[in-house]
């Protein structure tokens, strides 16, 4: 069985005992990350969260222009609510698995990348190395946006940019882009034994679901289609909706929070203008009753897809990085359409498995994989050397 690094698995260990999910502070893993690239001989920046309770930050290795910048996210989801066997916020190996939460997801690449670090720093570097550690990438890469201005005020501008996702070892050349929305649906209050007389904001609010899942099939009926997701069309989904204080009350307000995952020829703007033609549709015949009635529309969250082309020279050096030649594109989102944004080429490619590891219980990654890891490091060295 190959296996990782020594100081890999050290550093794993060490990282998975943070317990960084969304909702809590990172700073304790940031201060720990920071020393180590430092000693390494790294200039690092820190780049605070708005409110200070976070941080991202930005290391580099050498000088002059081009070079490769690694990236990961700090956070993990949460383990709460979910049935471990093994304490999610410690390593544990057995056979040829590292259990821990954040071991797939994406704490297995950060601390490959931490000891490619180190060989670096040992070794020297022609060309720099340039490493990226995100936070608040689990509730829709929210951190990586405030970190933009601050990361563009550096000026760094690398050949290359690899966002260390779990993709099996396999270049990642797309995924979806996707907006998080908020439809509040209000009526009128009045008791419920003269219900007719009122607007019911619940029924505005099943009548708009009904409407989204019309425009899903509309996707899925699209000549818009890329066989090589798993989901090959746009996909809409409704995940949570609230109303009604009480049974024998009309109730006046529901709130709908729904997303969709689109594919770059299925815009957003174009999205938002058919809720808006639904929204009127379902509005119009209920004016007479109550003028007020109405239905708010608000996106809350994006981030960008990712598509870079599967000749890209940057794709066909991550393949030979990673030893496969074969490109993939991937169903969950990434910070990769950031980077992209920032005129960096970039591909998506780390060690573990999305669908049958990450945000699970007993969340694992297998010691192969993360050797496999450590060796696109080793080779990715060698180009900078």
């Amino acid at each position: 069985m190959t296996v990782p690094y020594p100081e890999t698995l050290a550093l794993l260990e060490r990282l998975i005992a943070f317990p960084t999910v969304s909702v809590a502070s990172n700073l304790a893993l940031v201060d720990f990350v920071e020393s180590h690239l430092q000693g390494a001989g790294f200039t690092t920046h820190r780049l605070p969260s708005p409110d200070g309770t976070k941080a991202g930050l930005m290391a580099r290795l050498g000088d002059g222009m081009g070079g490769v910048m690694l990236s990961a996210h700090s956070d993990v989801v949460p383990a709460e609510g979910q049935v471990w066997t093994r304490p999610p916020f410690a390593l544990t190996r057995e056979g040829d698995r590292l259990y821990g939460r954040g071991t797939t997801d994406m704490k297995g690449f950060l601390a490959s990348m931490l000891a490619l670090a180190e060989r670096a720093a040992r070794e020297g570097v022609q060309r720099p190395l340039m490493l990226a550690m995100s936070y608040d990438e689990e509730v829709g890469c929210t951190g990586i946006r405030d970190m933009l201005p601050g990361i563009r005020a550096l000026g760094w501008q690398p050949d290359l940019c690899v966002v260390g996702e779990p993709t099996g070892m396999r270049p990642a050349i797309g995924h979806k882009g996707k907006a998080a929305l908020l439809a509040t649906c209000r009526g009128s209050a009045g008791h419920s034994s003269l219900a007719p007389r009122f607007v019911n904001a619940l029924h505005l609010a099943a009548e708009f679901i009904a409407a989204l899942r019309k425009i899903q099939q509309d996707y899925a009926l699209s000549a818009h289609q890329d066989p090589a997701y798993d989901i090959p069309y746009s996909t809409v989904h409704a995940g949570r909706m609230q109303g009604g204080s009480a049974l024998n009350i009309v109730p006046d307000q529901a709130r709908i929070e729904f997303e969709i995952r689109h594919l770059p020829a299925d815009s957003l703007s174009e999205f938002e203008t058919r809720l808006r033609n639904e929204a009127a549709r379902i509005l119009a015949p209920l004016r007479a009753q109550d003028p007020a009635a109405q239905i708010e529309i608000a996106v809350t969250n994006t981030y960008p897809g990712l598509a870079i082309a599967s000749d890209h020279p940057a794709v066909t050096r991550v393949a030979r990085l990673c030893t496969n030649a074969q490109p993939i594109k991937v169903a969950y989102g990434t910070e990769a359409g950031y980077f992209e944004q920032l005129g960096i080429p970039t591909v998506v490619c780390g060690p573990g498995d999305m669908n049958a590891q990450g945000h699970k219980p007993d969340e694992f990654l297998t010691m192969q994989q993360l050797a496999e890891c450590d060796g696109m490091m080793d080779r990715l060295l060698v180009e900078l050397g």
